[in-house]
């Protein structure tokens, strides 16, 4: 797309959602447009918060268009109610039914989706020759599909899928098989009998968050074979990572899908190639310094 972003303009952006005033998304855009001279600003379209806390998603839709903003970034609870508002969906965000980017484009809005690409790359290089014989996912959001349209391409045999809505299990995993092939992606029954029977736990709720503390797999299911993934960053070692280290399990936390789909939407915004290297380090840079907020995951 032509941004504009290297003819001296400033490049809007934003992110629409709820709950998300200490989102690490605004930093992690504008540090790396900094870097690669390009003034950036980023921001966030809180629906829970002045002066966005009266809008629908279709305002806040418009509010951003009618703006200049470039695009904007979706998350909780609207990756898949935003995709109503869009005229065009990318193959990808075809496929997953879920949007976490908006690009303004000529009139039209274009639904992408960097999530799953954000999950692959992190799992790639966060869990090298982990086994892929079968995965057991909590979680069939919008994140939660990202996540297992990832896992799938990644090589995973079978994946399992638990949600609290088991509707919305069964439709992902529909969706998903019909994509790579019958008995690839099922809706589980007995959570503590399939990760038995499982070389891999994928956390892809909110749950295990600062603000909704616990764990969606009780630690008495882990043991030493399994890796277990979160795509949860805040904190970065929640109480499931926490107790799967101390299990002895390979652990992967959700720093880098986070990163990396920041990455993904940053190339789509400004037509720019991101340093995703560069942008983890900020990341972690933020995470020493303590200066994370709420998560962005469902």
């Amino acid at each position: 797309m032509d941004s504009g972003a290297g003819d001296g303009a400033t490049v809007l952006a934003g992110l629409v959602g709820r709950g998300i005033q200490g989102s690490r998304s605004p930093s992690l855009h504008m540090q790396e447009a900094a870097a690669q001279g390009v003034t950036l600003t980023y921001a966030l379209l809180d629906l829970d918060a002045p002066p966005w806390q009266s809008a629908t998603l279709a305002q806040a839709l418009d509010g951003a268009e009618s703006g200049g903003f470039c695009g904007v970034n979706v998350t909780y609870p609207f990756k898949q109610a935003v995709i109503a508002l869009l005229h065009e969906l990318s193959p990808d965000a075809e496929r997953l039914g879920a949007v976490n980017t908006v690009v303004f484009q000529g009139g039209r809005r274009i639904g992408h989706n960097t999530d799953w690409a954000g999950f692959a790359e992190s799992f790639r290089r966060g869990l090298p020759g982990a086994p892929r014989r079968q995965v057991v996912q909590v979680g069939a959001g919008g994140a939660g599909a990202a996540v297992a349209y990832a896992l799938l391409s990644e090589g995973v045999e079978r994946l399992v899928l638990f949600d609290t809505d088991r509707a919305r299990a069964e439709s992902v995993t529909g969706r998903l098989e019909a994509l790579f092939g019958p008995g690839r992606a099922v809706a589980g029954d007995d959570l503590g009998a399939s990760v038995a029977g499982a070389c891999g736990v994928v956390n892809a709720t909110p749950v295990g968050m600062t603000k909704h503390r616990g764990t969606p797999v009780p630690a008495a299911l882990l043991r030493p074979d399994l890796w277990v993934a979160d795509v949860v960053y805040v904190p970065l070692e929640t109480e499931l990572l926490a107790a799967a280290r101390a299990t002895g399990c390979r652990t992967l936390d959700g720093g880098g899908m986070t990163v990396f789909q920041a990455a993904g939407a940053f190339r789509l915004f400004t037509g720019l190639e991101p340093d995703a290297d560069r942008m983890r380090a900020a990341f972690l840079r933020s995470v020493a310094a303590g200066a994370l907020g709420p998560l962005e995951v469902t």
